[in-house]
């Protein structure tokens, strides 16, 4: 097993690129108004669908599965806004 060698290893060049398009990220504002506006439409679709319901033009099935995304959405969006709140608050309790 020892005599086993790699013969004529050499290190790969990587070609420098200078003319990198960089796209402008989305800040986290942006990412939470997207999110809360997904939200929005589930629920008002989840409303319609239960409105819907009522009137004899959805089956029950369809309607709770909108329920559910709905339900999950929102309880993502909070863990997530939850999670934003904590970490703001350790950034003012931090001393510089």
């Amino acid at each position: 097993m020892n005599d086993i060698r790699i013969r004529d290893f050499q290190q790969a060049t990587v070609p420098k690129i200078n003319n990198v398009n960089k796209k402008p990220t989305e800040g986290f504002g942006t990412v939470i108004k997207g999110a809360i506006n997904s939200v929005n439409e589930l629920d008002k679709n989840s409303n319609k669908s239960v409105v819907e319901l009522l009137n004899g033009k959805k089956d029950i099935h369809e309607t709770m599965i909108n329920l559910q995304k709905t339900d999950i959405s929102m309880r993502l969006l909070l863990s997530i806004r939850n999670k934003a709140v904590e970490a703001y608050k350790e950034i003012i309790h931090m001393n510089f």
